[in-house]
C-alpha cells in the first residue's frame, strides 16, 4: 500500500528543506542562527516533529511515544551540541560530538524509529535524524571542515571519479572471489541510470558522506591525524552494512564498504568537500546495483 498524499509530499517538502538550506546557503543559515537567543536556537529543532505529525496524522497513526521522541530528540541534540561548543571551542572533538554521532548512527543503522512510519515512508526518518544532525552540526557547534555544499565543480569531479576508478577494480576483483558481486553482464533500461545515479547521490550517498565523512571523519581526524581517522571511519563505515541484503552479520558487504570507505574519505579530504566524496560514492551504488547484483 502506498501513502503518497499532499500530506506526505508536504513531509518530504519539510524533511529537505534544511539539507538544501545547508547545502546552497549554509553560511546566512549560521548567521541567521546567531541572531536567535540561546532558548530559541535549542527549540527551533523542534519543528522536525512537523513531518511526522502530517504523516501521522492523516492515517491515524499518531502515536505519543514518537511524538514526544521527534519533539524532543532533536533539541536534546542541538543541548548535547551546545555543551560541546562552549567545553571546546578549539573543536578538538569532544565526548559530547561522539555520543551525538554515534546515537544518530545506531539509530539509523538497527531502524529503532522506523516502526514509527508505514514502510513506505521510512526515508523520512533517515531525513528527519540527518536534519537533526545538521542543525546541531552547523547551526549550534558551528563545525568547520565540514566542505557541505551542494553546488558542484570542476575538482569535486575530477576527484570524485578518480577515486572511483581506484576502488574499481579492487572492488569488482574481490568482490566477484568471495562471491558478493555476480556480474549481469547487461545493463535493464540504460536510459534509467541517470536517474539512478541522482537518486542514489542526493539520497544515499549524500546524507552518509555528510555523517561520516563531514562529521565523523573530520572529528576523528582532530584526535587522531589523518592517516588513522581515515581507517577508523572507513572501518565503522563498513560496520554500519553489517545487516545489509543479509539476516545476519553480513561479512562481505562489512568488507567491500570498509575498502570503498578509504576510498570515499580519500576523496572528501583532497579538498574537503562533500561532494567530491558523494560522487564516488555514488558512481559506486550506480555500478554494483546496474552491473553486478
Amino acid at each position: 500500500m502506498t501513502h503518497i498524499t499532499l500530506w506526505t509530499v508536504g513531509a518530504f517538502l519539510l524533511a529537505l528543506a534544511p539539507l538544501a538550506g545547508f547545502g546552497f546557503a549554509n553560511d546566512r543559515w549560521i548567521a541567521a542562527a546567531r541572531e536567535w537567543p540561546i532558548s530559541g536556537r535549542l527549540a527551533l529543532p523542534a519543528v522536525c516533529v512537523v513531518p511526522y505529525l502530517l504523516v501521522a496524522v492523516p492515517l491515524h497513526q499518531l502515536r505519543i511515544e514518537w511524538l514526544l521522541l521527534y519533539l524532543l530528540l532533536p533539541i536534546a541534540i542541538a543541548a548535547l551540541l551546545a555543551f560541546a561548543a562552549r567545553l571546546d571551542p578549539q573543536q578538538r572533538g569532544h565526548w559530547l560530538d561522539f555520543l551525538v554521532l554515534f546515537t544518530l548512527g545506531l539509530a539509523v543503522d538497527l531502524r529503532w524509529f522506523e516502526p514509527a512510519w508505514p514502510h513506505s515512508l521510512t526515508a523520512l526518518n533517515k531525513l528527519l535524524l540527518l536534519d537533526a544532525g545538521l542543525y546541531g552540526f552547523h547551526a549550534v557547534r558551528q563545525l568547520n571542515g565540514v566542505g557541505f555544499d551542494l553546488r558542484w565543480c570542476k575538482s569535486d569531479w575530477k576527484i570524485g571519479l578518480r577515486e572511483f576508478l581506484l576502488y574499481t577494480p579492487i572492488a569488482i576483483l574481490l568482490g566477484l572471489a568471495i562471491g558478493f558481486l555476480h556480474w549481469r553482464g547487461h545493463i535493464d533500461r540504460p536510459w534509467l541510470l541517470p536517474g539512478m545515479w541522482l537518486f542514489t547521490y542526493l539520497f544515499i550517498a549524500l546524507p552518509e558522506e555528510i555523517f561520516f565523512r563531514g562529521w565523523m571523519q573530520n572529528l576523528f581526524e582532530r584526535r587522531t591525524g589523518r592517516s588513522a581517522s581515515l581507517a577508523i571511519t572507513a572501518i565503522l563505515f563498513g560496520l554500519s552494512h553489517f545487516n545489509k541484503r543479509a539476516v545476519h552479520f553480513n561479512w562481505r558487504y562489512v568488507l567491500l564498504a570498509s575498502i570503498a570507505g578509504i576510498f570515499y574519505g580519500r576523496a572528501w579530504r583532497s579538498e574537503r568537500r562533500i561532494a567530491a566524496s558523494s560522487i564516488t560514492h555514488a558512481c559506486v551504488d550506480t555500478v554494483w546495483g546496474a552491473l553486478l547484483r
